[in-house]
């Protein structure tokens, strides 16, 4: 296997930008996951299956250091530099754009709480969960995600927001594996579950019910492995990726 395409997602459920290089730290990808957009109401952070409208936005990092800001670009062109501007205005322009108070935090210690719906067909049956601290992920078992354009088939990438598409098929042979990738180590730790974020809108793609429906069928609800960061480094397009062995790490 290689890395053929990297994605960094500065700011949760928002579109995100292809890199060829990434530092990755312990935490995950430089920036990735760094900020969130939170409902002020209700104390979730918002992601495209509350708020689907997140997907039609994008943002990227600013800076190249643990303190770099973001900038999101909105739907209608509009450019919203968080490092630079008042907090106060992101926040107004951002609660204007999703009709509801919002607003844009970076990730702490305590992590964020998050919900999904049980009932997929009919965004039903709410439940939510608590994620890691330092980035606004779902599961503190996958700071770096990975899938394989053999398990992607025809499907875009861009649905099932991995960090690194690879070459090649069977990422989930390699759960419980230490995987050396450019001069980072990476723990393989789970195959990743999937929601109705998959099924969202977002540029170029329309709302498709079909491909959650098919990984449930198929592939147990999986698709795509999260890992932890064993040995920070740096990881390219390009790169080959090596399988280290068994590390004994349970799935859960």
């Amino acid at each position: 296997m290689q890395v053929v395409e990297i994605w960094r997602y500065p700011v949760k459920s928002v579109g995100g930008e292809p890199l060829t290089s990434a530092l990755v730290t312990a935490r995950g990808l430089l920036g990735d996951r760094s900020h969130g957009i939170v409902d002020t109401e209700t104390g979730m952070v918002l992601t495209a299956r509350r708020a689907p409208d997140l997907l039609h936005a994008t943002a990227r990092l600013v800076g190249t250091t643990a303190s770099a800001g973001v900038e999101v670009t909105l739907p209608d062109g509009t450019r919203i530099d968080a490092g630079r501007s008042d907090p106060a205005a992101v926040d107004r322009a951002l609660s204007d754009w999703l009709g509801r108070p919002v607003e844009l935090r970076a990730a702490g210690p305590d992590g964020g709480t998050f919900e999904a719906p049980l009932d997929v067909e009919h965004d039903a049956d709410w439940v939510s969960w608590q994620g890691p601290g330092l980035a606004w992920h779902d599961s503190d078992k996958a700071r770096v995600s990975l899938v394989s354009v053999g398990s992607l088939g025809e499907w875009d990438a861009r649905r099932f927001r991995a960090n690194v598409v690879l070459s090649g098929a069977g990422e989930d042979e390699l759960v419980g594996h230490r995987l050396a990738v450019g001069t980072a180590h990476l723990d393989v730790a789970k195959r990743i579950g999937r929601c109705v974020m998959v099924t969202r809108p977002q540029p170029g793609l329309e709302r498709d019910l079909d491909v959650l429906r098919t990984i449930n069928r198929v592939r147990g609800g999986n698709l795509a492995i999260g890992s932890l960061v064993s040995r920070p480094g740096m990881l390219m397009v390009g790169d080959d990726v090596e399988d280290l062995g068994d590390v004994g790490i349970p799935e859960r």
